[in-house]
């Protein structure tokens, strides 16, 4: 048991109960639920295999010290003491993120300045020489979250942020973080026991995430590096049994998935990104204009989206959202739709119930990822045949 310790997984909002869902399965220990944030307990290889397998969190976060602090003095007093030695070699480098809700303390930025000069005077009276800072890649990267005048110091294991999965080279306007396509596709239930249509695929990144969850994939496989790689304790042997273990699970996938989009441009991205991810047997990219389509076998389809917006596109958002529906309800019988939308006016435009809405953040808009029950023939007769069977 000493080898366990304390861990955050840093998530979208929303996202908690479905991350808190992925920790159990993995085997994390001890997991409470909070806001953007599940904590959980484990080991060093687990703290590998959450960083690999985690298709909901942003950040894994090994808590490391706690105090009260009420000025930027007691701040650097307190980081100063700490002895950073033990974890950061002098000719190594560092980098500093904070996060702050307190009246005492307002900017993030000069907090981390302050975090960074503590720690650098620290190596500089010791040893007559300081590290580096390096905001990219560096030996070690801080995080400090400062709640009225509690301050809690973590190492930040993943490095860059989780979303960035490695296989997305090439992006159009405003692409979905990978972290919310994954995130929409677990809260619609989506487990690869159907066929799949993105219809608005832009550069592929909900239909690569589909394909990941459907033949059990880890998400975080393609990527260069983690941030736990450049710790002093890094066992590489330990990684690399995490990583095999993890690629025995992958499962076969039996059904279709699919992504249109009408922009050649976007096809072309949609592709490449999926060659990048290994997943182009498990991927078609077709261009192909949504609102001229239609379901293309009698099999039950799943179907998630993210169609443009104002801010994002200029188009009339309320014909559009009229044309979304339209196209459901003509073409698209025995399906489930789900997309998610900022404009909460033009939603009314779509003409058919939404049988459930969550409320998510797409960056920093407020939207609802919405579900759609489209019928083969009426409501009423549905309900019926699936009595009768």
């Amino acid at each position: 048991m000493s080898n366990n310790f304390k861990m955050i997984a840093k998530t979208l909002f929303g996202f908690e109960q479905i991350l808190a869902k992925e920790l159990l399965q993995l085997g994390a220990m001890d997991i409470n639920e909070g806001t953007r944030m599940v904590s959980f307990v484990g080991d060093k290889g687990f703290m590998y295999k959450a960083n690999l397998c985690l298709r909901t969190a942003i950040k894994i976060l090994k808590p490391y010290e706690s105090f009260k602090v009420n000025s930027e003095q007691e701040l650097y007093d307190q980081i100063y003491k700490l002895p950073w030695e033990k974890f950061l070699d002098v000719n190594g480098s560092l980098a500093v993120d904070s996060t702050v809700h307190s009246d005492i303390f307002t900017h993030s930025q000069y907090i981390s300045l302050k975090t960074k000069d503590a720690i650098v005077d620290r190596f500089r009276d010791k040893f007559g020489k300081r590290p580096d800072v390096d905001l990219d890649f560096p030996s070690l990267r801080i995080n400090i979250h400062i709640e009225k005048n509690h301050c809690d110091v973590s190492f930040d294991s993943s490095g860059e942020s989780l979303h960035k999965r490695g296989y997305r080279l090439a992006t159009n306007i405003a692409p979905v973080n990978e972290v919310l396509a994954a995130g929409m596709l677990l809260l619609s239930g989506w487990d690869g026991q159907c066929d799949f249509l993105d219809p608005m695929c832009g550069s592929g990144t909900i239909p690569i995430e589909a394909a990941m969850i459907a033949c059990n994939i880890p998400p975080n496989l393609n990527r260069k590096e983690f941030g736990f790689e450049k710790w002093k304790d890094w066992d590489e042997d330990l990684f690399e049994k995490i990583e095999e273990s993890a690629l025995k699970k992958v499962r076969e996938f039996h059904f279709k998935i699919k992504g249109f989009d009408k922009a050649p441009s976007a096809v072309m991205k949609a592709k490449e990104n999926v060659k990048n991810a290994n997943l182009s047997e498990f991927i078609e990219i077709e261009q192909k204009n949504f609102f001229e389509s239609v379901k293309q076998s009698d099999r039950y389809l799943h179907m998630l989206f993210n169609p443009p917006y104002g801010e994002r596109l200029e188009i009339d958002v309320e014909k559009f959202y009229a044309q979304i529906g339209d196209t459901l309800k003509q073409n698209y019988h025995g399906t489930h739709a789900w997309f998610i939308a900022t404009n909460f006016d033009a939603i009314k435009s779509v003409g058919l119930r939404a049988s459930r809405k969550i409320k998510l953040y797409n960056g920093p808009l407020e939207a609802r990822l919405l579900k759609y029950v489209i019928y083969e023939g009426s409501k009423k007769k549905s309900k019926q045949e699936q009595q009768d069977n």
